[in-house]
This record gives structure tokens, sequence and C-alpha cells, in this order.
């Protein structure tokens, strides 16, 4: 038993009484050696939130004392909720604003619970106060330079940050720049922070600045260092020997039009005997980073490309990314291979890995692959072929389904840029066959790697989604019933898949599947195989994307132990625990980032309506009514906005809040959710990032 082990055991004895760090040491009978590793061990514990000082410099775990650790998540009113960590049973814990504290969005912290639990919304939530703060997500701000007549403060772009920073002026700093603060320490709630402008981006309105803004607020990386681009000039695309060679056989890739990497191929054969073989193909990174490399160490940190609207920060030098890692058309490439059989009923009886060589045939988008499977002939190979996988894909979905797995169906909207990075237009990328037929594969692929680590007993990295809280579902039957629909018992998958096919095609079916998925937990790494809630799949993890995902290659170079012990690598589940962590956290950022950089587009394109008076008219659907006014989702391009009551001009409504609906004195007109309405941008709030709406009648 390691220190660290001996600790939590002292520390969960049923007859344990609070001990100072001396007492502690004596209790555990350390010798010389292992005291300088006790204290090292003891605060990294304190660090992380899994032992709490109390009564001065006594030492407990969280729970025994009413604490919980975990990370906390502002809202932009001032509240938030604090994600324990591990999770736990209860689900998230509701922090009133006034008991923030000095918290800031993504700090660690730590909550001491209260007794009685508090409103929120229509439920009532166990609730806390945070006490201490482990460790600060960030100690830097971007904001907007803004002046009083007395002093300079910097209005910080993410609105969960809802105090204003005191600042000195940079020399070279004006009022309406962007700038990077570092903030000093915090200590009180009731005086604003204050910090110290470390770098002038220039110009809000200028190009390219908001996503400068972007990339210093999650501190994300512009550049590789010397090394790693070093290492990569050495890298080769040559065929090493004792591959299975994949050349001949007709193998594609289907990507989005703006694809950069493609890392991953597929093929499929029908049987004689009713049956299929699948194979999926995925890029060898493994083959060309190595544990401990340079290139290894910067993939590992980075954790994970990043998708921005106009660039790409990459896990992996451009070397690999988008050249001998990416498998393009009519090129030799390394790839990791899995053979799926299955039977005349689907069901799989065999599976197979090899390290292989392909030469994918044809790289195509999902809109050529679309129109092929679309054709009404067979036309020529590809069409065949493509017309061959869909049969295998379309059975595989239905059986997934089957399975009581979830069709959330959240359509994509990719906003277009100009080139100096304005925003042309938005649009909304319709989920179709194409995609499900990629899909259906990729996800019968992470499965079975993840079934062939369990068999095997291997440690492992996994992808898991864990069951919801039952609060969580029974707040959202509540929102759902509210639309009218009749609502089975939602801890029942079946139930769930019942109703969301109830909303399918509806106006509101958006706001049922967003109520739905905010009520689950959110997907992690893990090194325990606790399955996919979601995916109704008892094993998955992720193979699919070693190109962009560290997971995926530590996944790689598992699988690969397997196959080939002499080349692979095995981790020990502290490592991987450690790993999961790092790469869930590194996960989190980048899907923040990318979501504000679209939406910092989708405002920039109202905002240029506004400023030059040429205003579009645009399908909405109402998808929620408060007292002082009603939201809106433009149906093309899912942008939100409000309409306000004082824009409706023709009536005076009163809000109706049992049947949640707006109600005109006069007309008795009803605005209500699933409305369908015709708009135009009325104003747009930069620092707010709200858009406001106006009805045309």
């Amino acid at each position: 038993m390691d220190i660290h082990q001996k600790i939590q055991s002292l520390l969960a004895a049923p007859n344990y009484h609070p001990l100072r760090r001396a007492e502690l040491a004596d209790k555990l009978r350390l010798n010389d050696a292992e005291h300088r590793e006790y204290r090292r061990v003891l605060d990294e514990m304190l660090r992380k939130g899994e032992v709490v000082r109390v009564r001065k410099d006594r030492f407990v775990l969280p729970q025994e004392a009413d604490l919980v650790t975990g990370q906390i998540a502002l809202n932009e009113k001032g509240f938030a909720f604090v994600i324990p960590e591990p999770p736990a049973t209860g689900g998230d814990i509701y922090v009133a604003e006034g008991d923030v504290g000095v918290a800031m969005n993504g700090d660690k912290v730590v909550v001491r619970l209260n007794r009685e639990r508090r409103r929120f919304k229509d439920s009532d939530k166990t609730s806390g106060r945070v006490i201490r703060i482990l460790e600060r997500a960030t100690d830097m701000v971007v904001g907007t330079l803004q002046k009083t007549k007395l002093f300079h403060y910097v209005v910080p772009d993410d609105v969960r940050f809802i105090h204003d920073v005191y600042t000195k002026p940079a020399h070279n700093a004006q009022v309406g720049d962007k700038v990077v603060v570092k903030l000093a320490e915090w200590t009180s709630r009731h005086v604003n922070p204050e910090g110290q402008i470390v770098e002038v981006l220039g110009k809000a309105t200028t190009p390219g600045v908001d996503i400068l803004s972007i990339l210093r607020k999650y501190r994300l990386p512009t550049d590789f260092s010397e090394q790693t681009l070093a290492e990569a000039e050495r890298i080769t695309d040559t065929v090493p020997p004792g591959r299975l060679d994949l050349r001949q056989r007709f193998i594609i890739t289907i990507d989005p039009d703006d694809a950069k990497d493609f890392d991953d191929a597929v093929n499929v054969d029908e049987l004689t005997d009713g049956g299929w073989r699948l194979g999926v193909h995925i890029a060898d990174v493994s083959h060309y980073v190595k544990p401990g490399s340079a290139l290894d160490r910067e993939a590992r940190a980075r954790g994970n490309s990043v998708y921005l609207v106009d660039r790409v920060v990459p896990m992996l030098p451009e070397k690999l990314s988008n050249g001998v890692c990416s498998l393009r058309p009519r090129e030799d490439r390394l790839t990791m291979s899995c053979f799926i059989e299955y039977n005349s009923k689907l069901a799989v009886r065999k599976v197979e890995f090899a390290s292989s060589v392909i030469h994918s045939r044809h790289r195509l988008t999902y809109q050529e692959a679309f129109a092929r499977l679309e054709s009404r002939d067979e036309g020529d190979e590809l069409t065949r072929e493509l017309k061959k996988m869909w049969r295998l894909a379309s059975k595989l979905r239905a059986q997934r389904f089957a399975h009581g797995s979830f069709d959330l169906g959240f359509p994509e909207v990719k906003v277009r840029l100009d080139k100096q990075g304005r925003p042309t237009r938005i649009e909304k990328i319709h989920y179709d066959i194409s995609h499900q037929l990629v899909e259906e594969f990729m996800l019968v692929a992470n499965e079975v790697v993840a079934r062939k680590f369990c068999d095997r007993q291997v440690p492992g990295i996994y992808r898991v989604h864990e069951d919801p809280d039952l609060e969580k579902l029974r707040d959202f039957r509540a929102y759902a019933q509210s639309f009218g629909y009749k609502v089975g018992d939602v801890t029942h998958r079946r139930e769930l898949q019942k109703l969301l096919a109830a909303v399918k095609e509806k106006p509101e079916e958006y706001a049922i599947n967003l109520a739905l998925l905010r009520s689950l937990k959110r997907a992690r790494y893990s090194p325990e195989p606790l399955g996919h809630y979601g995916l109704a799949k008892k094993f998955y993890t992720h193979f699919t994307s070693p190109i962009r995902r560290y997971a995926d290659l530590v996944v790689h170079r598992t699988l690969r132990g397997l196959i080939e012990p002499d080349t692979g690598r095995r981790y020990s589940v502290a490592d991987l625990a450690k790993m999961a962590e790092h790469v869930s956290r590194t996960e989190r950022v980048a899907d923040e980032a990318e979501e504000e950089s679209v939406e910092l587009k989708k405002i920039e394109y109202f905002q240029q309506q506004l400023l030059t008076g040429k205003l579009d008219t645009l399908d909405a659907v109402v998808s929620g009514v408060r007292n002082f006014g009603f939201f809106v989702e433009l149906t093309e391009s899912l942008v939100r906005g409000l309409v306000h009551v004082s824009a409706l001009e023709d009536d005076f409504y009163h809000y109706d809040e049992l049947r949640e609906r707006l109600v005109g004195k006069r007309s008795k007109r009803v605005i209500q959710v699933g409305d369908k309405l015709r708009v135009q941008v009325e104003r747009v709030n930069v620092f707010k990032r709200q858009i406001d709406f106006r009805i045309l009648t």
C-alpha cells in the first residue's frame, strides 16, 4: 500500500477523529524516507481537494465535514453550480450569487453544503457555499479597456466574469482596445478585482482581433516548439515491412468539404452467406509519435485540436496532421485497421485488428456522398460501393436505436467568412445519411476496441457517459409536459425514446432535445469502463481520431500492445487516470473556445446588417417565453435572440406563467413556444453578446 492509499485508509477509518499533520504521520508509522514522501503526498491531496483542513490544521475527508470539492461553473446572472470531483450521485451543487465568494468560472473550489435545500427554478437543489479556492482556472482575463473620469477598467469578454477589472493603462493601450490583464490576488467579493495589462491585442473592431482574444482567453498555443517541429521534419512516409497490405481494396474517406485532415477510411464486403465484413482504417499516428518524444509531450499538453471558426489549432504539426497521417486519396498511408464480421442477423461473429497500409481510392465530401446515395441508378463502382455501405450502416443504426440509443439530432451551424475574416453567411449543415453512414461505422469500431481491452483485462482509457441524476430527469419531464406531451417514467430510456420520436420535426423539437441534453451528464474520459448512457453501450472508447485527440492516440498504443506486444505500450491505471482528467479538461476548453468563436461571428454578422441597413427577413420559432419577452431561434442559422415586450406595439401583453405564454389584453393574441414568426434584427449588444429581434407583421 503506497502513502496515498495509507492516508486515505486512515482518514476513512470508522473511529478516526481529526488529526494534525504530525499526528497523522505518527499514526502511519513512517520511516525517514517515507516522511519526505508523506509531506509531498499530503500537500498534493490538499491541492486536489481529496483531503481538507478543519479546526486549526486538522485533516479529514471532505464528506466527513459536509464539504465537497469540484469545479465551479458560473452563470452570467451570478449564481453557479459546482460539479463534484469525482462525480457524485447527488449531482451538481447549486451556489447562490451571494455564496460564490471570489470564485471565478472553472476554479477548483471547496463548498460547504447547506443543511436546507435551495429553490432553483422549479426544483429544490442541494446547495452550498464556497469556502475555499483550491486552484484558479486562470489568472488572466481578456476584455475591452474602458475609462471613467477617475480610473481605467477592463470589461471582461467572458460574461460569466461579472466584475469589471480595475487597471492602470499600459503605455500603448487605448480605450476600446482588446487587452490581456494579469489579475492580482482577489480576496473580497465586495471590492472589484484589480490587474495589470500585459498585452494589447488591438482595437476590438479590427478584423482578427476577436479570434486572437479567444486564443489568449483560453491560453491556446499558436506555435509548436522548435524541437517538436524538428522532430516532425525528420519523419518520412516510407512503408515499413510486415504490415497487412490493403492497397488493392476499395477503401474511401468521407469528410466535411472544408476538412484539412482525414483520419478515418472505410470499406464493406457483402458475404455469400448474407453476412457482412466491415473494415475501419484509422491513421496510425502511434507509428510516428513515440511516447516521451517532443511530439508526444506537446500533443499530450494540448490534449486535442481546437477548431475555431477561422482556423485550426492542431494537436500535431502540419507535417503529420495534414501530411503523413492524413489519409489522402491515391497515396499510401499507414493505418490501424479494425475488421468486424457480422452474420446475416447482424450479430458480431469475429473481430480482428492489424497494423496495415491502405491506398484510399476516393476522398468524398458529405455532399458528394449524399448525392450518390440519393441517385436512382447504381452508377459507377464508387456509387455501388457507397450504397452497399449504407445498407449495412442503416441496419446498424436501426439496431442501435432498438437497443436504446438516443437520437438528439442537433444540426451543425457554420459561419462562412471572407478573406478578411468577416462573416458573409450563416448556414445550417443538415445531418443526412452520408453523415450517418460514417457515424455508425466509427461507433462500432470504438465499441469493439473497448470490448477488446475489457476482455483482455488491460488498463485502458474509455469514453464514458454516466447515468443521469434522477432529479434532473424529473425536471426535464416537467419541462416536456409543459408543451402538452404525455410523458411516462423518464428513468426508463424507452420513455425518453418515445418522447424524442413524438417531437420529431415539431417546432419545439430543438428546445426539448436541448433540455434533455442539459439534463444528462457530460461525457468524459475515464480509466474505468463505466458505459455510455446516450449510446446505450456497455463498453465504449475513442479510437477513430488520433490526429486530433490524444486519448485516441493512447488507445492506439494500448491496442498495439495487444496485437504486437513488442512494439505497443502498457499504461498504468494511475497514469491513465491523470491522463483522463487532463484530456477531459482540454476537451471542455476546446468546446468553449469553438462555440465562442462561432457566437462572435454570428453577432458580427447581425451587427453588419445594422450598420449597412440591409436587414434580412428571417424565419424564426419561439423557443422560450418570459415575463419580459420571448426568445426566438432562427430556423436556418439557429441563432437565438430576444423579442422584448416593449417591441410588441400591437397590444399590451401579460405573462401567463402557468402556461408559459404571453397573451394580448385586447386582441387575445397568444405567443407561446413553437409559434412560427418572421423577424428582423433590432439591436446587437457586443459586450453582453445579445441579439434582439423585432417581429414583422
